[in-house]
């Protein structure tokens, strides 16, 4: 949680230049850090039922007592557990967020960010210096099934709660009877448009360990028959022709532009004259406004990206002029209302009629 702090303590920070600001992002560095470590170790989940003491807490969750005690504490000071009689307890913040069982669980998001930056950014002006990432981010999550899971976690309900605007926005047509997902591991996106299109049939792409999440997710909509899981990269695999449509939905950005050419170009290999390619985003192009929370997420997320993966948030010009070379055309670009960070961008393929 946010360092907490007084009103007239904060403008010394962000108003004058009485005190370093950077001291509080060192705090709240060190705080998202033990939050971290508070999820893994099972802290919050051992207190999900009411408070402990100290020692019954350290046996819940196979800790060093010292340790733990130095850890809840620090917990308390940022706000994340509470001091009671009967020892600690969750704050109520926590307990509605950082439960894995509580409505729209925050755990997997922060379970997963927190993973990632304790163990990627450590070299952070490695990938500033060289122009691109220091290793295969892709390649590290197989190796992390925990990681993996809440990575495909944290996709796999954002679809759940986009999906629903996003599949009318994308004209089909009544003659469509073929999509394929790229990248799209959970499958959500794709189980979103087949039970909104009953003769559709999808084929979804990705590595084996996130498509494991996307077989459940398939057998839960009862569309197995329907859906073709298929292992293997994005770039290779086999995915046919004829579609009449393509979804690389969070799949651009990961990728510098030469490969986001290479992957637009497979999709109109992909499709029929006239099918679609649907592009979901968080374009570099932030709405006019005050900066905030939006705002600080993509740019948060495009370093990140580069660093990880080599890629960025990408302009809705420059992702116009690359569907153009691709051989798109009629680009239509829609900020979603249940996001102020994410854009569909959808693009035809000309029929040559």
């Amino acid at each position: 949680m946010p360092v907490p702090i007084q009103p007239e303590e904060l403008k010394q920070f962000v108003e004058t230049d009485e005190a370093p600001a950077a001291y509080l992002d060192l705090l709240n560095a060190v705080s998202f850090r033990t939050a971290g470590a508070g999820l893994r170790l099972g802290v919050f989940e051992a207190l999900a039922d009411g408070p402990l003491p100290l020692d019954t807490l350290a046996e819940r969750t196979g800790t060093d007592r010292l340790g733990l005690r130095l850890l809840v504490e620090a917990l308390a000071g940022y706000g994340y557990l509470r001091r009671t009689d009967a020892g600690y307890a969750n704050s109520a913040n926590t307990a509605r967020w950082l439960l894995r069982s509580a409505p729209g669980t925050f755990a997997p998001v922060l379970s997963f960010w927190s993973a990632l930056v304790t163990h990627w950014w450590h070299d952070l002006e490695e990938s500033v210096r060289r122009g691109g990432p220091t290793g295969d981010f892709y390649a590290w999550l197989e190796t992390r099934p925990d990681t993996l899971a809440d990575f495909q976690t944290m996709l796999r309900r954002l679809a759940d709660w986009l999906g629903e605007e996003i599949v009318p926005l994308v004209p089909l047509g009544a003659g469509a009877t073929s999509l394929v997902d790229l990248g799209g591991g959970h499958a959500s996106y794709s189980v979103a448009f087949l039970r909104a299109n009953p003769q559709l049939r999808a084929t979804v792409v990705d590595l084996e360990g996130a498509l494991r999440q996307g077989a459940q997710t398939v057998a839960a909509a009862g569309v197995d028959d329907r859906v073709d899981l298929r292992p293997g990269d994005l770039f290779g695999t086999e995915i046919g022709t004829g579609h009449d449509l393509v979804l690389l939905f969070n799949i651009v950005h990961g990728y510098q532009r030469d490969d986001v050419l290479t992957l637009l170009r497979r999709a109109a290999a992909a499709l029929r004259p006239g099918g679609r390619v649907a592009l979901l985003e968080p374009l570099a192009d932030v709405p006019e406004r005050p900066p905030g929370v939006g705002e600080s997420f993509v740019r948060m997320f495009s370093l990140n990206l580069f660093h990880t993966q080599g890629g960025r948030a990408y302009g809705l010009d420059e992702l116009t002029d690359l569907l153009g070379e691709a051989g798109f055309t009629d680009v239509r670009q829609t900020l979603l209302t249940r996001s102020d960070t994410d854009h569909l961008v959808v693009a035809t393929l000309p029929s040559g009629d």
